[in-house]
């Protein structure tokens, strides 16, 4: 599935790479449970805070957890021209890096089914993780770094535009229409008017899926996903790693820090106005689960912004021994995804077994965050073995 990569330490961008273990930390920290804590703790507006940005909003909007897989699909597309430059610097043959294309894609899509059957009876088929949705695209990005950038500016105008006429096209339901059925939003969440069309478990990506899904094996139909979430997005995903691609040529061409933080800036401010914008005049809502136009432009100009930050704080020769705990997780970001999802329950497991069975509940109405700490540091440890010994997994 993947190999070790000793390459040098300093050949790694230190922004990048701490922008990622940023990432990739906020969906590590998931197992705090601060949403559980909020229960414990009713009426304080410190957890309800906390809360919120560690959980999706229902439907419109954002919060602080909705911008974890755009950044880690734009941070794919940032990493891609210093890819194709290695590849060119060894003199690689194309079809080489076509077939690593390909085969990268391959890997993506199964390891995202994989992690989403794990538990299950039977192979889970659905596409919408983020990793099986940046490997439905990849093939695209890679054949799109290879073109100049006023084309790949052209693919990022096309994709938005086609997507939001796909569902812009698509018929609303019938009046007598059971939405309960489907949706789960209650009424006032649920977008009226022309926003309809991107309402939730109603839309174009929702009714492929109702023929695409069908297609796999399944212990009962697919009618609908319960959060709303669509294969069909890696179309508009495939739009935010391009913009990704674009803020990688920026990174990499030889300017100064601070002419590449302005760009970052300028742009990311002019994004994140556009994707209000189009939600505010009802061209267009701003919904992540099904990754509209609108969520594309308002997600990339935050992720532009976070690289604007990350690269002033580490790009620019200013002190960045605090970013080395994200430094560590970003290095190894898929082994950070995956571990997640695959070693929690035996990591926290194996300190019930050894040290107590109560050993968290002695936390009280805290044992949320005991177990969520002592998962974290000692995931984190085993990242840190792995980047002392310079073993940077990829796939």
């Amino acid at each position: 599935m993947s190999s070790p990569e000793h390459s040098p330490r300093a050949a790694r961008i230190a922004s990048v790479d701490a922008y990622r273990g940023f990432v990739m930390f906020l969906m590590m920290a998931e197992v705090l449970r601060f949403g559980a804590m909020k229960k414990a703790f009713p009426g304080s507006e410190f957890w309800s805070f906390l809360a919120h940005h560690q959980d999706h909003v229902a439907w419109r909007g954002c919060s602080l957890h909705d911008l974890i897989q755009p950044s880690f699909s734009f941070l794919v597309g940032v990493a891609l021209p210093f890819s194709l430059a290695s590849r060119a610097a060894r003199v690689e043959a194309p079809w080489v890096s076509w077939l690593h294309a390909f085969w990268r894609a391959f890997l993506l899509v199964a390891l995202g089914v994989f992690l989403r059957s794990v538990g299950k009876a039977q192979t889970n088929f659905t596409f919408e993780d983020t990793l099986s949705q940046i490997g439905l695209g990849y093939v695209f990005l890679f054949a799109l770094g290879r073109v100049r950038p006023v084309w790949q500016w052209v693919a990022v105008g096309a994709l938005l535009v086609g997507y939001w006429a796909a569902f812009a096209l698509y018929p609303l339901p019938a009046p007598d229409f059971d939405y309960r059925a489907v949706s789960g939003l209650p009424e006032a969440e649920r977008p009226t008017g022309f926003a309809a069309h991107w309402d939730k478990n109603t839309n174009a990506a929702w009714a492929f899926d109702v023929w695409f899904l069908n297609l796999f094996p399944r212990e009962t139909p697919f009618t609908h996903n319960r959060g709303g979430y669509a294969t069909l997005s890696f179309i508009p995903t495939l739009a935010t790693m391009v913009l990704g691609l674009i803020a990688g040529g920026w990174l990499r061409a030889p300017s100064t820090p601070g002419a590449k933080i302005g760009r970052f800036v300028g742009l990311g401010i002019v994004l994140l106005a556009a994707g209000w914008g189009l939600d505010a005049v009802g061209i267009c809502p701003n919904v992540k689960r099904i990754w509209t136009p609108a969520w594309v432009l308002f997600s990339a100009g935050w992720c532009f912004l976070l690289l604007a930050l990350f690269s002033a704080l580490l790009d620019t020769g200013l002190p960045g021994g605090w970013a080395f705990p994200l430094k560590v997780i970003g290095a190894n970001s898929i082994v950070a995804y995956a571990g997640e999802h695959l070693i929690k329950g035996f990591v926290l497991d194996s300190f019930k077994t050894h040290l107590g069975a109560n050993i968290f509940a002695q936390a009280g109405p805290y044992e949320p965050l005991a177990s969520g700490f002592a998962f974290l540091v000692t995931f984190w440890l085993v990242l840190w073995w792995m980047y002392r010994h310079k073993i940077f997994v990829r796939i």
